[in-house]
């Protein structure tokens, strides 16, 4: 929750290629006070059934930039092996992660909340300022 000295974040996924959350998917929150000041890692969480990050850390006083990084290669890994499972002729197929990891950056003031979605399929993604 902001305060009026703080901002706050929220972050979810939605697999857009099944139409459905990303389960599991590791998510950091890194923080720094300034264009020029070094990144801090506050922490993180893993999406829930809902792709839901509900425990992100709260942002300490002073943020003026926020880094999401998504570790969403282990995610596809299991989508995969999960698919060669049901079709065992796709096994040797050689296709890999396209993005192993996703990293978001964005600019916060005090007071305000930033929910910030990950729309994601194996070859792509878009992120905006939700609500």
């Amino acid at each position: 929750m902001s305060t009026s000295a703080t901002a706050s974040v929220s972050t979810h996924i939605l697999d857009t290629s099944v139409g459905r959350p990303a389960e599991g998917v590791a998510v950091h929150l890194s923080a720094r006070s300034g264009r020029a000041a070094d990144w801090r890692a506050l922490g993180g969480s893993a999406t829930d059934a809902d792709g839901r990050c509900k425990d992100l850390p709260a942002l300490p006083e002073g943020i003026t930039h926020v880094r999401l990084d998504f570790a969403v290669e282990p995610y596809f890994e299991k989508k995969q092996a999960d698919a060669q499972q049901d079709a065992p002729a796709n096994r040797d197929s050689g296709a890999g992660v396209f993005f192993p990891e996703v990293a978001i950056t964005f600019a916060v003031v005090p007071g305000e909340h930033y929910h910030v979605p990950l729309l994601l399929n194996p070859f792509g993604y878009s992120v905006y300022r939700g609500s």
